[in-house]
Protein backbone atom coordinates (compact mmCIF):
# COMPACT_ATOMS: atom_id res chain seq x y z
CA UNK A 1 0.00 0.00 0.00
CA UNK A 2 1.63 3.60 -1.44
CA UNK A 3 0.52 6.44 0.87
CA UNK A 4 1.22 10.11 -0.84
CA UNK A 5 2.11 12.60 1.67
CA UNK A 6 0.77 15.71 1.68
CA UNK A 7 2.72 18.72 3.76
CA UNK A 8 1.15 22.27 2.67
CA UNK A 9 -2.20 23.43 3.70
CA UNK A 10 -2.56 25.07 0.21
CA UNK A 11 -2.62 21.25 -1.68
CA UNK A 12 -5.41 21.85 -4.20
CA UNK A 13 -6.90 18.41 -3.01
CA UNK A 14 -7.07 19.35 0.36
CA UNK A 15 -8.46 22.48 -1.15
CA UNK A 16 -11.43 20.60 -2.91
CA UNK A 17 -11.91 18.59 0.72
CA UNK A 18 -12.74 21.49 2.34
CA UNK A 19 -14.81 22.73 0.16
CA UNK A 20 -17.03 19.18 -0.06
CA UNK A 21 -16.63 19.80 4.18
CA UNK A 22 -18.69 23.03 3.96
CA UNK A 23 -21.36 21.74 1.37
CA UNK A 24 -19.69 23.84 -1.67
CA UNK A 25 -19.24 20.17 -3.77
CA UNK A 26 -22.72 19.22 -3.99
CA UNK A 27 -21.86 16.16 -5.88
CA UNK A 28 -19.42 14.82 -3.34
CA UNK A 29 -20.29 13.75 0.24
CA UNK A 30 -17.29 14.53 3.45
CA UNK A 31 -17.21 10.85 5.66
CA UNK A 32 -15.07 11.64 9.16
CA UNK A 33 -14.18 8.67 11.29
CA UNK A 34 -13.34 4.96 11.03
CA UNK A 35 -16.67 3.21 11.94
CA UNK A 36 -18.59 5.74 9.09
CA UNK A 37 -15.77 5.24 6.48
CA UNK A 38 -16.30 1.31 7.48
CA UNK A 39 -20.49 2.35 6.77
CA UNK A 40 -19.73 3.94 3.45
CA UNK A 41 -17.33 0.68 1.83
CA UNK A 42 -20.17 -1.33 2.79
CA UNK A 43 -22.92 0.40 1.65
CA UNK A 44 -21.46 0.35 -2.36
CA UNK A 45 -21.11 4.05 -2.69
CA UNK A 46 -18.03 5.13 -4.54
CA UNK A 47 -15.54 6.28 -3.07
CA UNK A 48 -13.10 9.18 -4.63
CA UNK A 49 -10.33 9.51 -2.63
CA UNK A 50 -8.73 8.98 1.59
CA UNK A 51 -6.99 11.29 3.86
CA UNK A 52 -5.02 9.62 7.25
CA UNK A 53 -3.80 11.14 10.15
CA UNK A 54 0.09 10.33 10.31
CA UNK A 55 0.22 7.27 12.95
CA UNK A 56 -3.57 6.30 12.24
CA UNK A 57 -4.06 2.86 13.37
CA UNK A 58 -6.44 0.96 11.10
CA UNK A 59 -4.40 -1.24 8.46
CA UNK A 60 -7.69 -3.16 7.71
CA UNK A 61 -9.41 -0.44 6.82
CA UNK A 62 -6.50 1.47 4.63
CA UNK A 63 -5.87 -2.05 2.87
CA UNK A 64 -9.73 -2.24 1.62
CA UNK A 65 -9.76 1.31 0.38
CA UNK A 66 -5.94 1.40 -1.35
CA UNK A 67 -7.55 -2.51 -2.82
CA UNK A 68 -10.24 -0.71 -4.78
CA UNK A 69 -7.30 1.41 -6.62
CA UNK A 70 -8.66 4.44 -4.33
CA UNK A 71 -5.57 7.47 -3.79
CA UNK A 72 -4.46 7.96 0.05
CA UNK A 73 -2.66 10.97 1.37
CA UNK A 74 -1.06 11.07 4.51
CA UNK A 75 -1.27 14.30 6.55
CA UNK A 76 0.38 15.83 9.40
CA UNK A 77 -1.63 15.72 12.37
CA UNK A 78 -2.12 19.03 12.92
CA UNK A 79 -2.59 19.55 8.71
CA UNK A 80 -5.28 16.77 9.07
CA UNK A 81 -7.09 18.89 11.60
CA UNK A 82 -7.40 21.57 9.17
CA UNK A 83 -9.90 19.39 7.07
CA UNK A 84 -11.73 17.54 9.69
CA UNK A 85 -15.38 18.29 10.99
CA UNK A 86 -14.98 17.43 14.64
CA UNK A 87 -13.00 18.76 17.39
CA UNK A 88 -11.34 15.02 17.75
CA UNK A 89 -10.41 13.80 14.58
CA UNK A 90 -10.32 9.90 14.23
CA UNK A 91 -7.66 9.70 11.69
CA UNK A 92 -9.59 9.00 8.76
CA UNK A 93 -11.62 10.92 6.21
CA UNK A 94 -12.84 9.95 2.63
CA UNK A 95 -14.04 11.79 -0.32
CA UNK A 96 -17.57 10.50 -1.97
CA UNK A 97 -20.12 10.25 -4.70
CA UNK A 98 -23.39 11.84 -3.45
CA UNK A 99 -25.54 8.81 -2.90
CA UNK A 100 -28.60 9.16 -5.28
CA UNK A 101 -31.44 6.91 -4.26
CA UNK A 102 -34.48 8.75 -4.74
CA UNK A 103 -38.22 7.51 -3.86
CA UNK A 104 -39.37 7.26 -7.11
CA UNK A 105 -42.43 4.98 -6.31
CA UNK A 106 -44.29 3.77 -3.71
CA UNK A 107 -43.63 -0.03 -4.22
CA UNK A 108 -42.67 -1.98 -0.83
CA UNK A 109 -39.81 -4.26 -1.29
CA UNK A 110 -39.99 -7.57 0.64
CA UNK A 111 -40.19 -7.38 4.56
CA UNK A 112 -40.35 -3.81 4.36
CA UNK A 113 -42.83 -1.44 6.74
CA UNK A 114 -45.22 -0.32 4.25
CA UNK A 115 -44.66 3.69 5.62
CA UNK A 116 -43.13 6.47 4.25
CA UNK A 117 -42.20 9.52 5.91
CA UNK A 118 -41.90 13.29 4.90
CA UNK A 119 -39.84 15.53 6.82
CA UNK A 120 -40.71 18.76 6.19
CA UNK A 121 -38.36 21.74 7.32
CA UNK A 122 -36.32 19.30 9.77
CA UNK A 123 -33.32 22.00 9.92
CA UNK A 124 -31.58 20.16 13.13
CA UNK A 125 -28.84 17.79 11.05
CA UNK A 126 -28.63 15.29 13.66
CA UNK A 127 -32.05 15.17 14.24
CA UNK A 128 -32.56 14.36 10.51
CA UNK A 129 -29.96 12.21 10.45
CA UNK A 130 -31.11 9.81 13.78
CA UNK A 131 -34.37 10.28 11.78
CA UNK A 132 -32.76 8.50 8.92
CA UNK A 133 -31.37 5.64 10.96
CA UNK A 134 -34.66 5.14 12.64
CA UNK A 135 -36.56 4.68 9.19
CA UNK A 136 -34.01 1.99 8.50
CA UNK A 137 -33.82 0.08 11.42
CA UNK A 138 -37.34 0.34 11.38
CA UNK A 139 -37.61 -1.28 7.76
CA UNK A 140 -39.22 2.47 6.20
CA UNK A 141 -39.87 2.26 2.60
CA UNK A 142 -38.18 5.48 2.13
CA UNK A 143 -37.82 9.23 3.20
CA UNK A 144 -39.00 12.47 1.40
CA UNK A 145 -36.95 15.49 2.94
CA UNK A 146 -38.25 18.85 2.26
CA UNK A 147 -36.55 22.04 0.46
CA UNK A 148 -35.95 23.69 3.21
CA UNK A 149 -34.42 21.11 5.73
CA UNK A 150 -30.93 20.23 6.45
CA UNK A 151 -28.88 18.67 4.41
CA UNK A 152 -28.97 14.68 4.46
CA UNK A 153 -25.61 14.45 3.39
CA UNK A 154 -23.45 16.85 5.99
CA UNK A 155 -21.04 15.86 7.92
CA UNK A 156 -23.41 15.71 11.07
CA UNK A 157 -26.16 14.22 9.21
CA UNK A 158 -24.05 11.33 8.29
CA UNK A 159 -22.67 10.79 11.54
CA UNK A 160 -26.31 10.89 13.25
CA UNK A 161 -27.24 8.59 11.09
CA UNK A 162 -24.31 6.01 11.50
CA UNK A 163 -24.25 5.02 7.76
CA UNK A 164 -28.29 4.41 6.97
CA UNK A 165 -28.28 7.89 4.79
CA UNK A 166 -26.07 5.30 2.49
CA UNK A 167 -28.77 2.91 2.21
CA UNK A 168 -32.08 4.60 2.42
CA UNK A 169 -34.26 5.72 -0.19
CA UNK A 170 -34.18 9.09 0.46
CA UNK A 171 -35.82 12.29 -1.89
CA UNK A 172 -34.45 15.83 -1.12
CA UNK A 173 -35.81 18.90 -2.30
CA UNK A 174 -39.44 17.40 -2.17
CA UNK A 175 -42.26 19.20 -2.46
CA UNK A 176 -45.39 18.36 0.15
CA UNK A 177 -47.92 18.81 -2.38
CA UNK A 178 -46.51 17.25 -4.97
CA UNK A 179 -45.54 13.94 -2.81
CA UNK A 180 -49.34 13.60 -0.89
CA UNK A 181 -50.91 13.90 -4.62
CA UNK A 182 -48.79 11.06 -5.61
CA UNK A 183 -49.11 9.01 -2.37
CA UNK A 184 -52.94 9.34 -2.62
CA UNK A 185 -52.85 8.64 -6.06
CA UNK A 186 -51.30 5.40 -5.20
CA UNK A 187 -53.27 4.14 -2.44
CA UNK A 188 -51.17 5.42 0.69
CA UNK A 189 -53.15 7.11 3.78
CA UNK A 190 -51.62 10.32 4.78
CA UNK A 191 -51.39 11.69 8.24
CA UNK A 192 -49.41 14.41 10.12
CA UNK A 193 -47.95 13.00 13.19
CA UNK A 194 -48.48 16.36 14.65
CA UNK A 195 -49.08 17.21 18.78
CA UNK A 196 -52.25 18.89 17.68
CA UNK A 197 -53.75 16.00 16.39
CA UNK A 198 -56.57 14.17 18.37
CA UNK A 199 -56.54 11.05 17.56
CA UNK A 200 -53.52 8.74 19.55
CA UNK A 201 -50.96 7.26 17.05
CA UNK A 202 -52.24 3.82 18.48
CA UNK A 203 -55.37 3.77 17.09
CA UNK A 204 -53.57 4.05 13.34
CA UNK A 205 -53.72 1.00 11.56
CA UNK A 206 -49.98 1.53 10.34
CA UNK A 207 -50.31 -2.17 8.86
CA UNK A 208 -51.77 -0.43 5.83
CA UNK A 209 -49.40 1.73 3.55
CA UNK A 210 -48.97 5.28 4.76
CA UNK A 211 -47.17 8.89 4.32
CA UNK A 212 -46.27 10.15 7.66
CA UNK A 213 -45.51 13.85 7.58
CA UNK A 214 -43.79 15.31 10.30
CA UNK A 215 -42.90 19.11 10.70
CA UNK A 216 -39.99 21.04 11.74
CA UNK A 217 -38.90 20.68 15.71
CA UNK A 218 -39.73 24.59 16.44
CA UNK A 219 -43.22 24.70 14.71
CA UNK A 220 -44.41 21.81 13.66
CA UNK A 221 -46.96 21.67 11.01
CA UNK A 222 -48.57 24.96 10.29
CA UNK A 223 -52.46 25.02 9.73
CA UNK A 224 -52.21 25.37 6.44
CA UNK A 225 -50.13 22.24 6.18
CA UNK A 226 -52.25 20.23 8.29
CA UNK A 227 -55.16 21.09 5.92
CA UNK A 228 -53.58 19.97 3.00
CA UNK A 229 -52.57 16.48 4.84
CA UNK A 230 -55.76 16.36 6.21
CA UNK A 231 -55.58 14.19 9.22
CA UNK A 232 -53.36 13.63 11.92
CA UNK A 233 -52.02 11.62 15.21
CA UNK A 234 -50.09 13.05 18.27
CA UNK A 235 -47.88 10.77 20.87
CA UNK A 236 -50.28 10.82 24.19
CA UNK A 237 -47.46 11.92 26.72
CA UNK A 238 -47.72 12.45 30.43
CA UNK A 239 -46.89 15.53 32.77
CA UNK A 240 -48.01 17.89 30.81
CA UNK A 241 -44.11 18.01 28.75
CA UNK A 242 -44.75 20.44 25.55
CA UNK A 243 -43.72 17.68 23.10
CA UNK A 244 -40.79 15.23 21.91
CA UNK A 245 -37.70 15.13 19.90
CA UNK A 246 -38.59 14.48 16.60
CA UNK A 247 -36.29 11.92 16.08
CA UNK A 248 -37.70 10.24 18.99
CA UNK A 249 -41.31 10.69 17.51
CA UNK A 250 -40.88 8.85 14.41
CA UNK A 251 -38.97 6.05 16.34
CA UNK A 252 -41.73 5.51 18.31
CA UNK A 253 -43.99 5.42 15.05
CA UNK A 254 -41.82 3.62 13.21
CA UNK A 255 -41.57 1.03 15.65
CA UNK A 256 -45.18 1.05 16.35
CA UNK A 257 -45.72 0.40 12.50
CA UNK A 258 -43.51 -2.49 12.69
CA UNK A 259 -44.66 -4.18 16.16
CA UNK A 260 -48.22 -3.72 14.30
CA UNK A 261 -46.98 -5.71 11.33
CA UNK A 262 -45.25 -8.50 13.00
CA UNK A 263 -48.34 -9.61 14.95
CA UNK A 264 -50.51 -9.33 11.59
CA UNK A 265 -47.88 -11.70 9.82
CA UNK A 266 -48.40 -13.70 12.84
CA UNK A 267 -51.62 -14.06 12.60
CA UNK A 268 -51.33 -15.10 9.32
CA UNK A 269 -49.54 -17.88 9.71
Amino acid sequence: MELQRITSRENRRLVHARKVRGGKERGHIFIEGRRLVVEAMRSEIRIIECFVAQGFNGDEVLDEISSQGILISELPVPLFRTIASTEEPQGTIILAERPDRPVNDFGVELKSVPIFLFLNGVNNPSNLGAILRSAEAAGASGVFVSKNSADVFSPKALRASMGSAFRTRISVNSELAEVLDRARADGLDCLAVDRSAGASYLQADLTRPHLLVFGSEAHGLSASELDLIGGGVSIPMENDVESLNIAVAAGIVLFEAKRQLAIRYALLV
